[in-house]
């Protein structure tokens, strides 16, 4: 009846999601024949820390033409202009805005629209974008689909099963008996994830996703076993055939100090992770090429960037999730220690020629720490006036990207949750500790919530997750 949907019924062959008609990557005047010096008009999409970061970073570019930006945010808004009325979720309007205002890349930075295929509307206007295309951003929009693909690749992942109905769901959980994760399938604004150290609890989380607290993205959950280590996150550009792996980075997911409380969007990261083995740094880049030829394979270019959220097990790394964008709060450690033309990459990736792509990576080490409204993730309270960030950034090393700011009155004030990132470059990973706490000390705001233990454990080496 469909209510238990095991992960080998379906076969390599026959999996295929087609939610969006397939557009190719855009070999149009805009890509691939756009003369390497011509100028690009940038519409960026998103209103957090990783879209601050990469206007930053598309900014640096000789070829940055004029910058738009939709929502944005205060810091977004002071360096952008802002696409007045843009709704990033209408794909026809995306598309129809770049196309009246000579937009020549489109930069998607949230998740939502990418799965909503608003890739393929703006490739299909002829305009070069950065993001997979709907079909490709699957790999984000449904955890069963991510798994049958990493089956079908052969990448190691931990076991699973999925479900449409609670009664099989449960039995299985008993069936495991002891620590499990449970996750809606699709996209639940990253709520819809249950790390259950108990029966009980990963039976309350099936109750929760069947309830209909994630709406559509709970009517298909995937029950997995719990893998063991310290997490590591790869990104990695893609072009569909060349993948060019980005430097790894840690992100503190847990809101209290000693990686207790509740899930966050990300308390706070930091980039290299210094106990990665080259060993494991090389099996991570394979998995995520051999993900992306399995995905050629089954006809879906996947163009952009593919994230990839790996548990260092000591088997190997497997892999927890893959995003189908640039991580938050990852991007803020990981791209500025890019040394790269951001709009060159970008558009290579679009147009299929990413292997001719220029990167090098700084020999140093990037600590953010993440300032957020008290109450963060629960109900916090907006408006409160935002004072400091020029003095911190006039520390060495120091760059402050915006997340939940908005400008109301030529004044500077929350409008979110996680409200900056406070990121430090430096020559070791200790000095970019301390200059990314001293800086985040010189910001104010009434409320303002830290944890001033990013890091820490990775200090401690590899032994610390060995537990």
């Amino acid at each position: 009846d469909g209510s238990h949907l095991h992960h080998s019924a379906v076969g390599c062959a026959e999996r295929k999601m087609v939610q969006n008609e397939h557009v190719p990557n855009c070999t149009t005047k805009k890509g691939a024949l756009m003369s390497e010096s011509e100028k690009v008009d940038i519409l960026l999409l998103g209103a957090g820390g990783r879209e601050h970061a990469l206007l930053r970073k598309l900014a640096e570019s000789p070829r940055a033409g004029k910058l738009w930006a939709a929502p944005g945010n205060g810091g977004i808004l002071a360096e952008a202009t802002l696409a007045e009325g843009l709704d990033q979720d209408d794909p026809v309007a995306v598309a129809d805005f770049a196309t009246a205002h000579g937009i020549g890349l489109v930069v998607i930075g949230p998740e939502a629209p990418l799965v909503e295929g608003l890739g393929d509307a703006v490739r299909a206007a002829g305009i070069a974008c950065f993001g997979p295309n709907g079909d490709a951003a699957q790999m984000e929009g449904s955890k069963l689909f991510a798994k049958q693909v990493m089956e079908c690749a052969g990448v190691p992942t931990a076991c699973y099963q999925s479900f449409t109905k609670a009664a099989p769901a449960e039995a299985y959980v008993r069936e495991l008996g002891g620590p499990c994760v449970v996750k809606a399938d699709g996209l639940a604004a990253g709520k819809g994830v249950i790390v259950a150290q108990t029966t009980e609890q990963a039976l309350a989380g099936v109750r929760e996703c069947f309830s209909g607290t994630f709406g559509e993205a709970g009517k298909t959950i995937v029950v997995e076993e719990m893998l063991k280590g310290p997490e590591c996150s790869l990104l990695a550009l893609t072009d569909g055939k060349t993948v060019l792996p980005l430097a790894s980075a840690q992100d503190h997911k847990r809101a209290l100090e000693g990686d207790l409380g509740p899930n966050t969007g990300g308390m706070g990261v930091y980039s290299p992770v210094p106990f990665v083995t080259p060993e494991e740094h090389e099996a991570m880049v394979d998995i995520e090429r051999r993900v992306v030829a399995q995905l050629a394979a089954d006809g879906i270019t996947y163009s952009g960037c593919l994230y990839g959220g790996f548990m260092l097990t000591k088997d190997g790394p497997k892999v927890l999730e893959f995003n189908a964008r640039f991580g938050d709060p990852e991007a803020q450690v990981v791209l500025p220690r890019m040394d790269c033309d951001l709009v060159d990459v970008f558009l290579r990736c679009d147009n299929g020629t990413l292997d001719g792509a220029r990167v090098r990576w700084e020999d140093d080490f990037a600590v953010s720490v993440v300032l957020t409204s008290a109450g963060y993730p629960g109900r916090y309270e907006k408006g409160k006036v935002v004072t400091g960030i020029e003095d911190a950034e006039r520390l060495p090393g120091v760059t402050v990207y915006h997340a939940g700011t908005k400008l109301v009155g030529g004044e500077l004030v929350t409008s979110g949750g996680r409200v900056l990132n406070v990121t430090a470059v430096a020559d070791t990973f200790q000095g970019a500790r301390e200059q990314a706490y001293k800086a985040a000390e010189l910001i104010d705001f009434e409320g303002k919530t830290l944890r001033h233990d990013i890091g820490a454990r990775a200090l401690r080496g590899r032994e610390a997750w060995e537990v």
